[in-house]
């Protein structure tokens, strides 16, 4: 692929790095953020995977250079993004109501191409794998253990199996946090 062609990727084109030094935090930054990411894109020519130009092929297979080059795209940009705005101090229930909002946006917007049976569903799949690593991602910090459980399991559960699973959690941790200390235990219970 030419260099100059907006799906080619540069060897230094990895999910982990960070654009912009402007990490979006909500209303007050989004100018100066948008505008920092604007350029940034524009630079690496992936602009168009956020302002369409730069459009689906109508067949497309889910290992194309256009499929590599969005996500590496949504990587950068959710890179910049605060973790507040993901879970922040938020419950489990308010931020995967946000990020279901955000899919269905997402998906209103976006039109996906037909395949025929088995690449449909293996497109299903794969967006099914993204989006629970997308809510899993975007947990708190506090999150990384059960995180890291969920991600072992095989196989992969389906983003509402992994959301029961960390509401649990959630749940686990709220009945903790209102049990009595045993601090006023005495002594003797603990000397054996």
């Amino acid at each position: 692929i030419n260099s100059n062609d907006p799906l080619f990727l540069h060897p230094s084109d990895t999910p982990g790095i960070n654009l912009v030094n402007e990490q979006l935090n909500g209303n007050e930054n989004y100018g100066i953020w948008s505008r920092a990411m604007l350029i940034a894109l524009r630079a690496k020519n992936k602009l168009g995977f956020v302002d369409g130009s730069c459009k689906k092929p109508a067949a497309i297979t889910i290992n194309s250079s256009w499929e590599r080059c969005n996500a590496i795209v949504l990587s950068w940009i959710m890179n910049t993004v605060s973790k507040e705005l993901f879970s922040g101090n938020t419950t489990v229930s308010v931020y995967n109501t946000k990020l279901k909002q955000l899919w269905d946006e997402y998906t209103s917007l976006v039109t996906l191409p037909s395949y025929g049976c088995e690449t449909s569903k293996a497109y299903l799949e794969h967006d099914q794998q993204q989006k629970l690593l997308q809510f899993l991602m975007g947990l708190h910090d506090s999150y990384s253990s059960i995180r890291s459980q969920i991600l072992l399991m095989s196989p992969l559960p389906s983003v509402g199996q992994a959301y029961s699973i960390i509401c649990q959690e959630e749940s686990h941790r709220g009945i903790i946090a209102g049990a009595p200390s045993h601090g006023d235990t005495p002594a003797v219970f603990y000397s054996q």
